[in-house]
C-alpha cells in the first residue's frame, strides 16, 4: 500500500488547481484520474461544442490563456490541450487510467483509497470530481416505448448519430437549447419542452455579459451571502452558447427558426408524452431573473461611471398555443434527448458525508469528516466556484487549509 500526504480524486480542472495549489504549499500528493486529464471533456462533450465563457475567463492558478484571441470561445479539442499544458506547466502527479473504488477510513492514518491500480493510504483525501457528474433523467424516460430512441448530452455528438425523424429535446438550458439548434439546423424538426431555465444575452452594452457579471462582482458572490444557498446551488446553468459570431441564443431565437416550444415535460405513457401548461409562466419567472441581472449591471454602471454602450434589452418573449399532449409516432419523433441536467455520484465514497440526496455535505469544500474536502462544486465558495476560472480559489483555500493541517506555513497566509 502506497502512502501519502494527500490524495486527489479527479484530473479535470478542479483537480489539476488543486495539485497545483498543493505543489505551491509543498504537500506531497497524487491525482487519481479514471481516464486522462480533462477526461470528461475529451469523451463526453458533443463535437460542435464550445465553452460558454471567453478564452480569457479560464484562469487556473499559476496559468492562464496567453493567445491572440481572448475573446473567443475554447473548442473542445482547445480544451482538452489547454489543460494539458496545465498539467505539463508544473509536471502535475497524475495517475491515469485509475479507477477508485472504495474510500473509507482507515482508524488514525487517514483514508484507505482502494483503486483498480493498487491501494493507497493518506491523512488527507479531495474529491475534485467536480459538478457534471451524470446526466440526470427524469423517471419518465422509463415509460417511453422502447421503439423511441433516447439520449443524453454526454452520449450525442452530432445529428448524423441518430435516427431519421423528428426529435423531442427536454430542457432549456444551455445544453438543451444548443442542441435543440444544431439539430433544427440539420434539419430534423424539433420539439423543446422547456421548464425552469435562465435567459441571459452573450454581449450586453457592448461587452461580453461574462465580463459584465466578472467585473461587477456577480460571480465572486460569496456562499454565505446567499438567501437561499440550497436554492442558489440548484439553479440551471445560464442560456449561453459561445460561437465565433458571438451571437446571444435563447427560445426567441430558436422560435424563428421554426423550432416548436412546449411547457414542461410531466409525463410519459408508451408514444404519448405529457407537458405542463406552463411555458409562458416558465419564460416570465427567466424574465424576471434576467431584469434583475442586467438591473443590476445597470446600476454598476451608473455607480462607477464606467463607458458603456446604451441599454440594449433584447424585448421580452411572447409565445402561444404550445401542447400539452403529443403522440411521439404521430408527430415523426423518433428520438428523446434529455437535456435535464447533472447530479453527482459517489458509490465508492464510503464515508457518512452524504445527504439525501446523495450531494457531499460541506461547508466551502470541508466536509464533517477530518481530512475528507471537495471541490469544483456548484457555488461551494462562490457563484464561479464550478466555472474553471472560478476553481482556483477554493483551490488555495483549501491548499492553506491542509498546509495548516500539515502544521507548515501556508503561501495564502
Amino acid at each position: 500500500m502506497k502512502r501519502i500526504d494527500t490524495i486527489i480524486i479527479g484530473g479535470g480542472q478542479a483537480g489539476l488547481a488543486m495539485s497545483r495549489c498543493l505543489t505551491d504549499e509543498g504537500i506531497d500528493h497524487v491525482i487519481l484520474e479514471r481516464g486522462r486529464v480533462a477526461e470528461r471533456w475529451r469523451s463526453e462533450r458533443w463535437d460542435s461544442l464550445r465553452l460558454l465563457s471567453p478564452k480569457w475567463h479560464s484562469r487556473l492558478p499559476g496559468f492562464s490563456y496567453q493567445g491572440d484571441d481572448p475573446d473567443g470561445f475554447m473548442t473542445m479539442p482547445e480544451v482538452i490541450s489547454y489543460f494539458e499544458q496545465y498539467a505539463r506547466s508544473f509536471s502535475a502527479p497524475v495517475q491515469d487510467e485509475t479507477t477508485v473504488s472504495s474510500v473509507r477510513r482507515a482508524s488514525e492514518a487517514g483514508y484507505c483509497v482502494r483503486t483498480n491500480q493498487g491501494d493507497w493510504l493518506a491523512p488527507t483525501v479531495v474529491v475534485a470530481t467536480g459538478h457534471c457528474g451524470v446526466p440526470f433523467v427524469p423517471k419518465a424516460a422509463n415509460e417511453i416505448a422502447s421503439d423511441v430512441h433516447q439520449v443524453v448530452p454526454s452520449r450525442y455528438r452530432n445529428p448524423e448519430q441518430l435516427p431519421d425523424g423528428g426529435v423531442l429535446v427536454v430542457g432549456a438550458s444551455a445544453s438543451g437549447i444548443q442542441l435543440a439548434q444544431e439539430i433544427h439546423r440539420s434539419g430534423r424538426p424539433v420539439t423543446l419542452a422547456v421548464g425552469r431555465h435562465t435567459r441571459i444575452p452573450r454581449r450586453y452594452r457592448g461587452r461580453d455579459i461574462t465580463w459584465w457579471l466578472e467585473t461587477s462582482g456577480m460571480l465572486s458572490e460569496r456562499a454565505d451571502r446567499a438567501f437561499n444557498l440550497e436554492s442558489a446551488r440548484r439553479q440551471p446553468s445560464l442560456q449561453l452558447v459561445g460561437t465565433p459570431d458571438k451571437q446571444t441564443l435563447d427560445l426567441a431565437v430558436l422560435q424563428d427558426e421554426g423550432v416548436r416550444l412546449t411547457g414542461r415535460l410531466s409525463d410519459a405513457d408508451g408514444t404519448r408524452v405529457s407537458f405542463c401548461d406552463d411555458l409562458q409562466r416558465n419564460i416570465d419567472a427567466a424574465e424576471h431573473k434576467l431584469d434583475r441581472v442586467l438591473g443590476n449591471i445597470d446600476r454598476f454602471i451608473d455607480e462607477t461611471l464606467m463607458a458603456a454602450d446604451a441599454r440594449d434589452r433584447r424585448p421580452a418573449i411572447r409565445v402561444s398555443g404550445a401542447p400539452t399532449e403529443l403522440d411521439l409516432r404521430d408527430a415523426g419523433i423518433s428520438t428523446v434527448l434529455w437535456a435535464t441536467g447533472y447530479r453527482r455520484e459517489y458509490p465508492w465514497l464510503n464515508v457518512p458525508v452524504l445527504n439525501i440526496r446523495g450531494e457531499i455535505i460541506h461547508d466551502e469544500g470541508v466536509t464533517n469528516a477530518a481530512g475528507l474536502y471537495a471541490l469544483g462544486l456548484n457555488f461551494q465558495r462562490t457563484r464561479k466556484s464550478s466555472f474553471i476560472d472560478g476553481v482556483g480559489e477554493d483551490a488555495r483555500a483549501l491548499a492553506a487549509q491542509l498546509a495548516r493541517r500539515f502544521h507548515r506555513s501556508s503561501i495564502a497566509a
